[in-house]
């Protein structure tokens, strides 16, 4: 046996590990101990210390990883001190992670000697779209050159197997195994999913499930043996590292301890279960094999003492760190921006008009040709037809298929790959085909995408443009004419354009580019070609190729008569996109008497403006194309109301699209429901009357 295990693993490393597992276990102990000071919800490593020290011993500096909320030993294992992990156990300001924002293992680390770790949401198997969009970034780094590594980067994606039946896991694993990128999924399975068994949950293991995944390698180990699982993660790494292929690590483990600390074992375990869990304790499995190899057992016996007295004292040192300032709060939200001011040539002498669609395409053209790390990909927006709207035509032709490709019909990975893209410092670019169907990426958004830069204190913001084609025009029916920017404006940690022209278009796509937050491009189908009667001012002439408008900075496109102002006969009308072209058919019915503000973007949105504009005309209306109960136009006349209620002379009023579920397809239904200049009309001669 001696001989055996020295050959695999030498003693060095062993002792190392079963240093970690004994400094794991107390930890965990101590925390059992002292419930009522370790109040917020956390999990513990117990049973699965073995496969998750084994993988962090692979790790360089190069690596990135993904550990999930079980993965304490990982962290561990590739360098972080107990009083670290502790101060985010008990969220303290000094939590190296979150600030005291986030929950136990939940890490996001940039520290260039360890390896890098994006933030990750508590939603299990989310994680593995933004940690593939990692190997998806490094792929597309390593094919253009754009950095060269000491070694070949691997990512590692950890999770729980009951995790795997989630659809979002598939997307991941299918473009990791289409793609061929150097990833690891590495599925750590304990027969538990909370109270959920194996059996309830899951016809087979993710070894067997991954069978159908071509191009995806895939291996079983015992994840409760050390020494076992040293042995193939090395061999998983290696072969990551070298061939530049994806592989699924199926580890079998145990769950010794809680499933967290809110849902105790004893809530729904059985004596019999847990006994035949400890029997695979990974520490006392470790333990005996040392000692049959001629381990002293005095040393492990000061080796558990050692490591109980650590993690002791570094829970007294977290016990008495300082807790976040309650003005720390709104920290981190977005990243500063640079683009602050309107810059460069609006309309350059001698320009020609161009419609909406085309400064789309300029935009992102002259983005490729100025930077490498600029990406598109999307559901049809590669060569062959460049978008069903043809707003990405010619760009798969000029900068080929690595740059400008398609997706297959993936939402939720074409949005939340892009967290992992923009950590590595690319920039991604992407296309959802039509509002209506962005719901399958919502969840990405919302868990994984808005809440990154504020949970890992600013160190991942994700940069990136997602391209959304909008509204309803000509019988494009319920599944693709809907409006969806109230959903979108309920997201914190987004920002959200919504142009009306080609030369607003061009500028805040580029304002987007140069903005490290992720950004919505809320793009009007009928006025990508002014082909909607009345649309024609959504013709422009084109911006130069410097020219940039910053997020947060409405206009007013038409002017009230300043003396009708003064008579106090004049209102104002607040709108964006489609309402825009509305608007200002409507006010040709009013001699002067109507203002119009295009919001262009909605967050931020200029408030500063609107209130403004609202103090000197006392009465508004916010238009919108959406359907109107419990909408971002219903909310922001509140916030008007509240601001500016000395000042009006009427309620502030919403207009917008009947309630109904969803866009008919028939033309007469669909006129019917979407508001329009004459229902405006008749809407602003009603408030003039006050």
């Amino acid at each position: 046996m001696e001989n055996t295990l020295h050959e695999k693993v030498s003693q060095d490393i062993l002792l190392k590990a079963y240093n970690h597992m004994m400094l794991a276990k107390a930890m965990a102990d101590i925390y059992e101990e002292n419930r009522n000071i370790c109040k917020y919800v956390h999990s513990t490593s117990r049973g699965h210390e073995a496969i998750q020290l084994a993988t962090a011993y692979q790790m360089k500096k190069e690596d990135w990883i993904s550990p999930y909320y079980r993965d304490e030993s990982i962290l561990l294992g590739i360098g972080f001190e107990p009083y670290e992990l502790m101060l985010q156990l008990l969220a303290k300001a000094e939590d190296p992670f979150s600030g005291g924002r986030s929950y136990y293992s939940h890490p996001s680390s940039r520290d260039e000697n360890k390896p890098k770790i994006i933030h990750q949401s508590s939603a299990t198997g989310m994680q593995t779209i933004p940690t593939t969009g990692v190997a998806q970034g490094i792929k597309y780094i390593q094919d253009f050159n754009l950095q060269t590594f000491e070694n070949n980067p691997v990512v590692v994606c950890s999770l729980g197997d009951n995790s795997v039946t989630e659809g979002e896991v598939s997307e991941a694993l299918q473009f990791a195994a289409l793609h061929q990128l150097p990833i690891i999924f590495l599925v750590q399975d304990n027969e538990w999913g909370i109270s959920v068994t194996k059996e309830e949950a899951r016809t087979c293991d993710a070894y067997d499930f991954v069978a159908g995944f071509t191009g995806l390698s895939r291996m079983r180990v015992d994840g409760t043996d050390f020494v076992e699982s040293f042995e193939a993660m090395k061999k998983a790494v290696d072969f990551v590292r070298n061939e530049r292929k994806p592989l699924v690590v199926c580890a079998k483990t145990v769950l010794i301890g809680h499933h967290t600390s809110g849902v105790r074992r004893e809530f729904y375990r059985d004596e019999e279960d847990l006994t035949k869990h400890r029997a695979k304790d990974p520490g006392e499995i470790l333990r005996k094999q040392l000692l049959e190899s001629g381990a002293d057992e005095d040393l492990l016996k000061q080796i558990t003492k050692k490591a109980r007295l650590e993690a002791e004292e570094a829970f007294e040192r977290a016990k008495n760190a300082e807790d976040p300032k309650p003005e720390t709060v709104m920290q981190h939200v977005f990243a500063p921006t640079p683009i602050t001011e309107e810059t460069g040539t609006r309309e350059p002498a001698g320009g020609e008009k161009i419609v909406m669609v085309d400064a789309a395409i300029h935009a992102v053209q002259e983005l490729m040709w100025k930077h490498p790390e600029a990406l598109l990909y999307g559901q049809d927006v590669g060569e062959r037809i460049g978008g069903v709207f043809r707003e990405t035509v010619t760009l798969g032709k000029k900068f080929g298929s690595k740059r400008v490709f398609n997706t297959a019909i993936q939402e939720a990975y074409i949005i939340g790959s892009t967290a992992g893209m923009s950590a590595v410092g690319l920039k991604p670019i992407v296309e959802v085909q039509f509002a209506d169907y962005i719901y399958p990426g919502i969840n990405q958004l919302i868990t994984e995408i808005s809440k990154s830069s504020y949970l890992s204190q600013g160190k991942f913001p994700v940069s990136n443009i997602i391209r959304v084609p909008i509204g309803a025009y000509g019988g494009g029916g319920p599944y693709h004419s809907g409006s969806v920017e109230s959903i979108l404006a309920n997201i914190k940690g987004i920002k959200i354009a919504y142009p009306s022209n080609a030369a607003d278009f061009k500028g805040l796509l580029k304002a987007a580019y140069y903005d490290p937050n992720p950004v919505i491009m809320l793009e009007h189908k009928g006025l990508y070609w002014s082909k909607v009667p009345g649309t024609e001012d959504a013709k422009t002439i084109e911006p130069a190729e410097d020219y940039i408008l910053p997020f947060g900075k409405g206009k007013v496109i038409i002017e009230a008569d300043q003396n009708e102002t003064e008579k106090g006969r004049t209102l104002l009308v607040v709108t964006y996109g489609m309402g825009v072209y509305w608007a200002k058919e409507a006010v040709k019915n009013f001699n002067g008497r109507v203002e119009v503000i295009d919001l262009r973007t909605i967050i931020p949105l200029d408030e500063e403006l609107v209130f403004e504009r609202v103090k000197a005309h006392g009465k508004c209306i916010v238009l919108t194309e959406e359907q109107l109960n419990n909408s971002f136009a219903e909310a922001f006349a509140y916030r008007i109301s509240k601001n500016c209620f000395k000042y009006l002379d009427a309620p502030v009023e919403t207009m917008g699209s009947l309630d109904v579920p969803a866009v008919p397809i028939n033309l007469v239904l669909e006129k019917e429901m979407l508001p329009n200049a004459e229902k405006l009309s008749k809407k602003i001669e009603e408030m003039l009357k006050y």
